[in-house]
């Protein structure tokens, strides 16, 4: 289905509203897609100083290319750009603020390393760092794309700190930095806004691993959303929701990710017992990216069904549990493909029972979203 994306008078003088329409049950991803060998190769080459900084550009830019285009052939509705120019969520980020330096590598998960950052000054940020990729990307497809930022906490936690102080006993040093780094999100994702992003995911997977910080993270978020109009999504992975479920529902996001395939057995029953704000949205894990296996349709389509028991459908974005960075490019694809498939079953069935058809996600200063259409 193709977005609708218009201009219509907002609220105050020369102000025009953006109103975008998705589909009821929009896909997505969550961010990162696999990098194709040729990018791999150069991204070693470049480390080498074998080749240049212009080149290497170039193939992460051909890369985003088919990732775009990857996922407008399998169907999906909300698009992310992959995350070619990057290679760990945090180091990335890191790199490019000024208070940060490199630690040596440290293993992440499986045969994953990377370079730990380390804090050794005051963070500032002094240029916008996702602008231009995000869009570059954005240019290349009529669909909206997210903007993709990393959170303060979890830049915080996954670094070393030698400036602050982390030891504390009131945690104050730690929630110095970590609002620090949530000054600086927020100012790239008031660039990303400023540069046409509509819908912008910050991701925190490193929160649910730290409950007894629930209230820095609380307030880091506060900052990062501060004066936001957009549609602001949380990912979380790792770590137990559990003690701090009914404190993280109160964010102020539009929507929470959460891997629903893995962890369906400690997510539903949350729900079930403390509800869920009905004016909030769900990334809805479906597929398992730490396997190889391909999902059949029928089993994706079990698990939205599943959602459903709980949820609107207007409140449900299927996705898979995380980002794809770890599987092949063809597994990759066949598990977007599945997701697309299993959500269009249901849409239709939405549709036949006279249920909503569309969002229609309106920006005119603040988010509205509706759900349209039906009987």
């Amino acid at each position: 289905m193709v977005t609708k994306r218009r201009k219509m008078p907002a609220k105050g003088v020369g102000k025009m509203a953006v109103v975008i329409e998705l589909p009821i049950l929009p896909v997505t991803s969550v961010g990162s897609f696999p990098k194709p060998p040729y990018l791999q190769q150069a991204r070693i080459q470049f480390r080498r100083g074998e080749i240049s900084y212009e080149k290497l550009h170039e193939l992460e830019l051909q890369a985003t290319r088919e990732v775009i285009a990857m996922q407008e052939e399998v169907g999906a509705d909300l698009l992310v750009h992959g995350e070619m120019e990057r290679g760990d969520m945090v180091e990335f980020f890191a790199d490019q603020l000024e208070g940060f330096g490199r630690k040596g590598l440290v293993r992440s998960y499986g045969n994953r390393y990377y370079f730990k950052p380390v804090i050794t000054g005051e963070i500032r940020r002094t240029k916008p760092m996702t602008v231009e990729m995000w869009q570059f990307a954005q240019s290349l497809t009529k669909k909206p794309v997210k903007g993709m930022l990393t959170g303060a906490y979890t830049i915080y936690d996954w670094s070393f700190d030698e400036h602050y102080d982390p030891y504390d006993k009131d945690r104050k040093g730690r929630r110095e930095a970590v609002l620090a780094l949530a000054h600086t999100i927020n100012e790239e994702a008031q660039d990303l806004r400023k540069a046409g992003a509509l819908f912008i995911q910050i991701d925190e997977p490193a929160v649910p691993t730290h409950p007894e910080d629930i209230e820095i993270a609380h307030e880091a978020m506060e900052v990062m959303t501060k004066g936001l109009d957009a549609f602001v999504i949380t990912h979380m992975c790792y770590g137990d929701l559990r003690p701090i479920y009914q404190r993280l529902v109160q964010f102020p996001v539009h929507q929470f990710d959460w891997e629903f395939t893995n962890n369906a057995d400690k997510l539903y029953p949350l729900i079930e017992q403390f509800g869920y704000p009905p004016d909030k949205f769900i990334g809805l894990g479906v597929v398992d990216v730490h396997s190889r296996r391909i999902e059949s349709v029928d089993e994706v389509e079990q698990r939205i069904r599943q959602a459903l028991r709980y949820l609107r459908p207007e409140q449900i974005f299927p996705d898979p549990d995380c980002g794809l960075k770890t599987r092949t490019w063809e597994e990759a694809k066949a598990k977007m493909a599945v997701i697309v498939e299993a959500a269009r079953r249901i849409r239709s069935e939405i549709e036949a029972q006279g249920g909503p058809t569309k969002l229609r996600f309106t920006f005119d200063g603040g988010v509205k979203i509706e759900a349209i259409g039906g009987s």
